[in-house]
């Protein structure tokens, strides 16, 4: 019974070190860097706060990256050098769930579009709950919150070529 408990208390101790692959954010597809970050990799870029209304009007205020400084981090040239093809090319945000949505890389721009997406850690403060995180994408400039993509997991770019 004892070496029972021992193994047990164990094999808890392991689960609770061990990080699970969900607790990463994978960027990945036609970038130069391709990154696997953690919440704590996110605490140590440079950070934003967003306040939004939820459906029952109170106010909401989430913490985190932009996602543009993420994909600049992955090799995501923007500015002057998003023109031509390059504005073909598209972000799928896609959430453990299986949620997905799209984003041209036009549109996250600064000097295009610049459709405002941090990728949020935090929410009033403190961290995510397990029903929105640990990572979420938060938009700021949509007027409905559908591409706010809770549970985030994988940010995949898409550069289409002809």
């Amino acid at each position: 019974m004892r070496t029972l408990i021992v193994a047990l208390c164990c094999t808890f101790l392991a689960a609770q070190t061990v990080p699970d692959a969900a607790d990463k954010l994978a960027v990945d597809g036609d970038v130069s860097t391709p990154l696997a970050l953690t919440v704590a990799d996110l605490a140590k870029m440079p950070r934003e706060t967003a306040t939004l209304a939820e459906m029952d009007g109170s106010k909401v205020a989430y913490e985190g990256v932009p996602l543009t400084e993420i994909l600049k981090k992955a090799g995501v040239a923007f500015g002057k050098e998003m023109r031509g093809k390059a504005l073909a090319g598209y972000l799928l945000a896609e959430a453990r769930d299986g949620y997905q949505v799209v984003f041209s890389l036009g549109e996250l721009d600064a000097e295009i579009a610049g459709t405002g997406v941090i990728v949020a850690d935090r929410r009033d403060g403190q961290p995510l709950s397990a029903q929105q995180g640990p990572i979420r994408l938060v938009v700021t400039s949509d007027k409905r919150p559908a591409r706010s993509v809770r549970m985030v997991e994988r940010l995949h770019v898409v550069r289409l070529r002809k």
